[in-house]
């Protein structure tokens, strides 16, 4: 298990491939980093994006950190430097910073061993592994909540291409076809980056589904017509309290759901869920830049003396969510008990 091939990456033992998710679905380009730098720079531009598929990312980026550092002097302080540079990327994706602090952790643990490189790469790899398998758990979970028919509405992009392999959001309406039930979806544009329509429709569209792409001030209408029957979504961070970070939109098409009586779930795994973070008051919220708000695709379509504001997140308070789908169950509130309960199990 040295070697690692899915839709959104690739870890070859010395480089990490990954697809250029800011150029599909009209173009199929890949980016090869060999080194924990050009990791960064992926996961900061968004070559890589989606919660665990950055935090899968960030952990080969380590490894890659760790064979050109390791015999050099001052070792321990490169990987400390190393690990600031991933972390430095994107601050609201907590899995990034799960994944660095597991990395970091083995790291202590087996610094002075002959195979080092061995066994911090399988490391990195049980992170990939493991992501693939709580998505699936999830799929299933979440899948049960469904019924045969149902059209569900999504927001961004929370499947493969978010992940290490099948998806969190997307991976509960696979778990629901998994299971016999016939599942169309409704896909959010998701202003300004448009993953809803470069990432999402081309996904479900590549598997088979009957998916529908609307423009995001699409939703509340369609809501009302009775076309929606839930809405799943996926998380970069969920405080303590069952607060959602997700991309921003979310906590719109949240109230929306909440008018119109439709349940609105978070699929994430436990990487996810920041117990230390207590409230969604707490979960800092990256800006990005005004490039992606003024220009379409590459079009520019506003002035440059035009003030632009554009937050990558927001979050949906604990309220408008039904519930939290997770691989070890689906958890609904009261969040802060039942969250934690999770960690226990």
């Amino acid at each position: 298990m040295s070697k690692l091939k899915t839709i959104t990456m690739e870890w070859t033992g010395s480089s990490l491939i990954l697809v250029d998710q800011r150029y599909l679905p009209l173009e199929e380009i890949y980016v090869t980093c060999k080194t924990y730098k050009e990791v960064a720079v992926a996961i900061k531009d968004m070559v890589v994006r989606g919660a665990p598929a950055i935090g899968a990312s960030a952990a080969f980026g380590y490894v890659l950190g760790i064979k050109e550092f390791m015999g050099t002097e001052n070792f321990d302080e490169k990987m400390k430097n190393v690990k600031e540079t991933l972390a430095n990327t994107r601050p609201t994706a907590v899995n990034l910073f799960w994944a660095l602090d597991r990395m970091e952790k083995k790291f202590k643990e087996i610094k002075n061993e002959k195979n080092l490189i061995e066994l911090i790469e399988k490391e990195a790899l049980n992170i990939a592994y493991e992501d693939i398998e709580a998505n699936k758990a999830m799929g299933k979970f979440g899948g049960e909540l469904l019924n045969d028919g149902d059209t569900v509405l999504t927001h961004c992009n929370a499947g493969a291409l978010a992940t290490v392999d099948y998806g969190t959001a997307l991976g509960v309406i696979r778990g629901a076809r998994e299971l016999g039930k016939n599942i169309k979806v409704y896909a959010d544009e998701t202003r300004p980056y448009l993953q809803g329509a470069r990432l999402t429709v081309w996904e479900l569209y590549k598997d088979g589904f009957d998916v529908t792409l609307i423009s995001d001030n699409m939703a509340g209408w369609v809501m009302k017509q009775g076309k929606i029957n839930a809405v799943i979504v996926g998380a970069d961070r969920i405080a303590a309290n069952g607060d959602v970070a997700n991309k921003i939109g979310t906590y719109s098409v949240a109230v929306l759901a909440k008018k119109h009586g439709i349940p609105f779930y978070v699929a994430a795994p436990l990487s996810t869920i920041d117990l230390n973070t207590p409230t969604g008051e707490e979960i800092p919220i990256e800006e990005r830049s005004h490039k992606e708000v003024r220009y379409c695709h590459k079009s520019k379509m506003v002035p440059e003396e035009i003030k632009v504001y554009n937050p990558a997140f927001d979050v949906t308070p604990n309220e408008l969510v039904t519930a939290i789908i997770t691989e070890k169950g689906v958890v609904k509130s009261p969040y802060i008990e039942n969250l934690k309960k999770l960690f226990e199990k």
